[in-house]
């Protein structure tokens, strides 16, 4: 890509990858047809659709207005075992663990892969399934579950972990009695499993709360959901506009479930108008820097830090960044330090000296959000950046260079854009 543009115009978000993910793994929980809209076709979804067919699922895609959806046949009887050469490849995979679990009495699901971004274990996961009467080990690189009988329980979670709230969850609405999960994660993704869950006659109460109480049931039935907005690519088009003091409006997105991102575009000089069905980022100066701190929901998403970073690197001011969540999320501040941005990481923090201009450069993209920022970052350097790995950045957005082109970047997709090996 070439740096230098002004992007302007407007862009749609479609569906959450950290919620469809979550929604296809509990049609898991009941037998019949469980539909999902408003679906991104990105690869992450490519590759849930592949596991769930390995459980035993047929899963067949479509459109509605517009719309693309999924239809999720589950029959009465599923697998148990979700293969390493697919959960090897998104971590989200792991969220088939509490179905799973519910349904069979028994999982098998390999240790799941991702970003690397650094350690996330799911020791909570596994304390969680534990105290309602699970059976767990590790064996061969894979976590086998085995719970004749689930029983609610009381649980605390000592960090407010979406994948342990989502998997504990999932396995309580078929259990015998009551769960209690303090400590609950309160993100958007979260309060949209628990409604598709309720709409599936699931029972729970205190959603969007950091306190959730699930009432097992019987059995659950089919639905269809519509996964809610995603905040992170929403955010990610509100930080481009920032970062190349352009006019962007973010249509289909929920701006209440980016409040304090939005208003650090505020504090950084930018206009923020609030719309029915979105928002609208516009700045025609270089913004001013401000301080980032990663927080759970409702927090700052440590999924908008490389783009923040990217903004403020050429931001009037200096900033200082603490990541709270992913130790090795600053591996992307060595690919950008490439271009000549002034960043510093000490530990869980980062200091970034703002800089009138980057310089192209080419970089390597290291997890989803790293491969947007690095983007964000040639969108405001001068001469060419290429972004190798791209690969990362389809997991998580839609076309996204047709995006940019439309919005007035010079930027183009190289098949064979790699170096280093």
């Amino acid at each position: 890509m070439t740096g230098g543009a002004r992007l302007v115009g407007a862009v749609d978000v479609v569906g959450a990858k950290n919620s469809v993910l979550k929604l296809m793994a509990a049609a898991l929980l009941a037998p019949g047809d469980t539909v999902v809209g408003n679906l991104p076709a990105i690869s992450d979804v490519a590759i849930m659709r592949q596991l769930l067919e390995r459980l035993g699922c047929a899963v067949s895609e479509s459109q509605h207005d517009s719309i693309d959806r999924v239809t999720i046949t589950t029959p009465e009887q599923v697998q148990a075992e979700a293969p390493y050469e697919l959960v090897r490849k998104i971590r989200g995979s792991i969220c088939v663990l509490g179905p799973l679990l519910a349904r069979t009495g028994r999982a098998k699901v390999a240790l799941p892969g991702g970003d690397a971004i650094g350690s996330r274990p799911l020791d909570m996961h596994f304390m969680g399934l534990q105290r309602m009467g699970a059976d767990i080990r590790t064996e061969h690189g894979y976590v086998v579950a085995e719970a004749p009988e689930l029983r609610g329980a009381s649980i605390w979670l000592d960090f407010p972990s979406v994948g342990a709230t989502e998997n504990i969850m999932t396995a309580a609405v078929l259990a015998k009695g009551t769960t209690v999960i303090d400590n609950a994660a309160r993100e958007p993704e979260i309060v949209d499993l628990c409604r598709m869950l309720v709409a599936m006659g699931a029972r729970i109460d205190g959603i969007g709360t950091s306190t959730l109480e699930i009432t097992g049931v019987e059995g659950l039935h089919p639905t269809t959901h519509d996964a809610v907005p995603d905040r992170i690519v929403a955010g990610t088009w509100a930080m481009a506009a920032l970062a190349t003091r352009g006019d962007i409006t973010v249509r289909h997105a929920n701006a209440a479930h980016l409040e304090i991102a939005l208003d650090k575009i505020v504090q950084a000089g930018g206009e923020v108008e609030v719309l029915a069905d979105g928002f609208r980022v516009a700045i025609d100066q270089r913004p001013k820097s401000f301080d980032v701190v990663t927080l759970p929901y409702p927090g700052l998403a440590t999924d908008l830090q490389p783009q923040a970073i990217a903004a403020l690197s050429i931001a009037d001011g200096v900033a200082m960044i603490t990541e709270n969540l992913f130790e090795a999320r600053f591996m992307f501040c060595d690919e950008i330090a490439r271009m000549g941005a002034d960043v510093r990481t000490d530990g869980h923090h980062a200091v970034v000296r703002g800089r009138e201009r980057l310089s192209g450069a080419p970089v390597r993209a290291t997890d989803i959000r790293a491969g947007v920022g690095l983007v964000l970052a040639g969108l405001v350097a001068e001469g060419v950046t290429e972004v190798a790995e791209v690969h990362h950045i389809d997991r998580g957005y839609v076309r996204f260079e047709e995006q940019l082109r439309a919005l007035g970047a010079d930027v183009e997709r190289i098949e064979s854009a790699s170096f280093g090996g």
